[in-house]
């Protein structure tokens, strides 16, 4: 059965909402790594307000790839040690 569009989209803008609270720069600041780490959360955080926009216009499609691209953003971060976040449950895939 295909996933309902109005409850996936609800449910990603929620997940990016959630991770970007867990999420914590890990680079010592005023280091490069710290810059970048700054940039990818502010990235993820403009892509949660522009899914918020789109979901309160009704745009289900814009609104679930801003949601995905910001959780996306955060995800590749903390890959690559730009965020310390859990590692436990289902906010991220480290």
């Amino acid at each position: 059965m295909a996933a309902d569009l109005e409850e996936k989209t609800d449910r990603y803008g929620e997940l990016l909402a959630e991770a970007l609270e867990a999420a914590s720069v890990a680079p010592p600041m005023g280091t490069p790594m710290a810059e970048a780490a700054e940039e990818c959360y502010e990235m993820a955080a403009s892509y949660l307000e522009d899914g918020t926009h789109f979901r309160e216009n009704d745009d289900l499609v814009n609104a679930l790839a801003s949601f995905s691209y910001g959780h996306a953003w955060l995800d590749a971060g903390a890959r690559v040690g730009l965020f310390d976040v859990p590692t436990e449950g289902h906010l991220f895939t480290v």
